[in-house]
């Protein structure tokens, strides 16, 4: 079997929500362009993916996806997928990681479908279901984010994580607001994304760490290793980081060492697809912690995390990031959370997801082939 074309769609998203979730973000919304990527065989099987998001528009990496990733795939065969994620990554200085993700992702697919089974199943499953959390914008006011996280409790979601203001004392005051709302029992997390100096990091972790918060995600700048050690010693509310930088499986490895996290984190797109991440669940296994997947940033995207969240043992929930509107697009049946509040697992061979070919053709841009 051999691969015998690439090409990227782009096609228009439109009527995206204004959304923010801190001030690495600013506001987005209106439209944005998403890009599917197919990869053709010989042999009859397509391997699908989605490029971009809301906030990274399709055209940004297709480029470079054609221009550098293409050729070192025509000819080969789509099943040598760790041999061909050596050479993508070979190329991660002229194409951006979240094309090497979609790359990834579409040979993945064509292996499922192959084979007859969903990738969760190629892998190796673990579970049919895992618990959803809700994960918040930006919002107005701490009475929103109060009523926002009632709602979801309501719906048996089994958690709910605030994207705060980013004023270390408001958003102490915002997690008291919660907190009351939902009672002392109810799963809530804090992600300040990368929003505090050490000194406001360590009085909101302690002041979340009172009010039974179930972890402390991204307080301090990505790479401030240094001071998430600190911060580590001085709080026993588990901390998240390592979502960030958008890079590979090699940039886990100073973060275990300096013993500054409690969990290793990443999704398909800024890490560079499911083998990167499948293997970072595995290399955090090995050291006794979590791997919680971070969202993807598009349906597809979602859709590829979410089979790794059903292959993996050691990650406990499923984020689904607010609003929909602003994370969802393009494909007919999209990913649901059921009355239990759980995600069922993808029953179709490869990703198995029902993209909506007519939309796109509808909202078609350009192809680059």
């Amino acid at each position: 079997m051999k691969i015998t074309d690439v090409k990227l769609t782009l096609f228009s998203w439109d009527g995206i929500t204004a959304t923010s979730y801190g001030k690495h973000t600013g506001s987005f919304g209106g439209e944005s362009k998403l890009g599917l990527l197919e990869i053709s065989t010989d042999e009859g099987p397509v391997g699908h993916a989605f490029l971009g998001s809301a906030r990274n528009p399709a055209d940004m990496d297709g480029p470079g996806l054609i221009s550098f990733l293409k050729p070192a795939l025509l000819g080969k065969n789509p099943l040598d997928r760790e041999a061909l994620n050596k050479t993508l990554w070979q190329r991660a200085r002229n194409a951006s990681i979240r094309s090497i993700g979609a790359v990834d992702i579409a040979l993945w697919d064509i292996a499922g479908k192959i084979a007859g089974l969903p990738i969760h199943r190629l892998i190796g499953s673990y579970r049919d279901r895992i618990p959803a959390y809700a994960s918040s914008a930006v919002l107005p006011n701490h009475e929103s984010y109060a009523e926002q996280a009632l709602s979801f409790q309501s719906k048996n979601w089994a958690a709910y994580k605030i994207h705060p203001p980013q004023n270390w004392q408001e958003d102490i005051r915002l997690c008291e607001t919660v907190r009351k709302a939902v009672g002392d029992d109810y799963k809530l997390m804090l992600d300040s994304t990368w929003g505090y100096d050490y000194p406001q990091a360590l009085r909101v972790g302690r002041a979340i760490q009172d009010m039974n918060f179930y972890w402390y995600e991204d307080p301090l700048t990505e790479w401030d290793i240094y001071n998430y050690q600190k911060l580590k010693q001085q709080l026993h509310i588990p901390i998240m980081a390592t979502e960030y930088p958008i890079a590979g499986l090699d940039t886990y490895v100073a973060w275990l060492t300096a013993k500054a996290t409690d969990f290793l984190r990443g999704d398909v797109a800024v890490k560079g697809g499911i083998t990167t991440i499948l293997k970072a669940a595995h290399l955090a296994e090995a050291f006794g912690m979590n791997f919680e997947i971070h969202h993807g940033g598009n349906s597809l995207n979602n859709v590829a995390n979410l089979h790794v969240t059903m292959a993996i043992r050691n990650t406990e929930l499923f984020e689904v990031l607010m609003p929909d509107e602003a994370q969802k697009y393009g494909l007919i049946n999209d990913i649901t959370v059921n009355q239990e509040g759980m995600v069922l697992a993808p029953t179709e061979p490869g990703l198995g997801a029902n993209i909506d070919f007519e939309l796109i053709s509808r909202k078609q841009l350009a192809v680059l082939s």
